[in-house]
This record gives structure tokens, sequence and C-alpha cells, in this order.
């Protein structure tokens, strides 16, 4: 199916590696321009490689004047602006209770998940705006409607930046600004295994996706051929969401 992506543009944050590299790589195959986010020169450097004509921006979605810098930055460099994917994202502590958790790592976690989002879609807004019919994708997490043991700052992040995607789709629906967010479970990255060790991915008893399969429902959000959704949260989590704990 031609998504009609051909000719567009789109920032993505996130974008050295895992999901928001896949993302960026899927999309300029679709032909998009694409402006690549991310704290990571090196990687970034490597991931342009693989995107005709992409835009380099090195910033840390936390800091208010990096990022406002780096979308003007991106804008001026693409001539316009029609999508923007937030993919940056981190997991903080894993494995600890509420009360070995320090202010500091929660700050840290909802700093990047849920401020970093609100601080580069409030920057790229007059270009989304000027576009005409723009599309945001947001990567939030299965952990924002189901719980792990030890995970709490995550799962709180994840359930604030989907929320805040809805409401941000009522806010800019007049403006002809889609917002969507893809949620899913297990996804075989270097976050991942950096929290769950490589053994964890060897044999694994729960099925795990691939950045690449994340990435197409976002390349799907951001193509015109979704413009009838809005405000909506793709689970990609293989139906587990759907069952019971009851055992009977």
């Amino acid at each position: 199916m031609d998504l009609r992506l051909d000719g567009t543009t789109a920032l993505i944050t996130g974008a050295a590696s895992g999901i928001g590299r896949a993302t960026a790589l899927a999309l300029a195959a679709e032909g998009v321009r694409v402006a690549l986010l991310d704290r990571d020169g090196a990687a970034l450097a490597e991931v342009a490689g693989g995107c005709a004509d992409a835009v380099v921006l090195v910033a840390d979605v936390t800091d208010e004047i990096q990022v406002a810098a780096a979308v003007d930055k991106a804008v001026d460099a693409l001539g316009a602006l029609d999508a923007v994917v937030c993919c940056a994202g981190v997991s903080g502590p894993m494995g600890s209770p509420i009360d070995e958790i320090s202010l500091a790592e929660w700050n840290a976690v909802f700093a990047v998940n849920v401020t970093g989002a609100f601080l580069v879609v409030s920057s790229a807004l007059p270009a989304l705006r000027a576009a005409g019919a723009a599309s945001v994708v947001l990567i939030a997490s299965d952990s924002a409607f189901v719980a792990s043991e030890g995970m709490v700052p995550y799962c709180a992040s994840k359930a604030a930046l989907v929320q805040f995607g809805r409401a941000l789709s009522v806010d800019l629906a007049d403006d002809g600004i889609r917002v969507n967010m893809v949620a899913p479970s297990i996804v075989d990255t270097p976050m991942s295994r950096g929290d769950l060790g490589d053994e964890a991915f060897a044999a694994p008893s729960f099925p795990v996706q691939t950045a690449d399969e994340v990435a197409s429902h976002a390349v799907y959000l951001v193509s015109p051929r979704s413009r009838a959704i809005n405000g909506t949260t793709i689970v990609s989590d293989f139906g587990y969401s759907a069952r019971s704990g009851f055992p009977a």
C-alpha cells in the first residue's frame, strides 16, 4: 500500500537506537526527509547514513533550550515539518520498591518520557500547524495499562504519556494535527537488553517484537492513510492485555 509519505518531513527523537532508529529508517524508506534527534551524536551519524539528506540534531530532550534550538534547526533545514515521532525514553530504576527510589530517579524518568515529549511537541507546534495536516506519534508502552513488579516510575510515566497524547489530540484537532500513541510490550532493543540481560532474549518465555515491527505502526500513524485515527493508542502486545488473570 502506498502510504503517501514521499516528499514529506518528520522529526524523530531517540533516533540513535532501538525504536527511534528503526522508525527513522522506515520513514526514510518511504521517501520522508527526516531530522534525527538524540544525545548520542556518533550513533546518530551512523543512522543518518541510511537516510537520504537526514538532518542530525544532537540534543537532550529534557533541556528546553537545546530542544528549541534543535527543532528550529530541523524546520530550517527541512523547510517544513509534517510529523513528529517521540521515541526517546528511559526505563529508570528496575526492580526497586517505591521506598528505595529517590526523587531524583523518579524525576529523571518523567523528564525524558513525559516532559521530553512536551518540550519537543511544544517547540514543533508552529511548524506542525503550518503543515495543515500533521501527525504526532508518541511511543508509549503496554506498561501504561498493565504493571510488573518493580517498575513504578516507568509505568506511571508511560501512562502519563498516553493521557498527554489523548488530551493533546483534543486540543490540536482544530489545527489539523493528529496525535496517536503506540504501546508495545517487550521489544528487542538495547534498552530492553540492558534491563533484562541478553540471556532473557536467547530463549524467551514471553513473546518479543522487533523495533522494526513497532516502527511500522508509527509509520502508518504518520501516514495520511490513517487520517481518521486520532487520540488512539495502538497496543502491540500479542493480545496479553486482553486476557483475564481470573483462575477459571
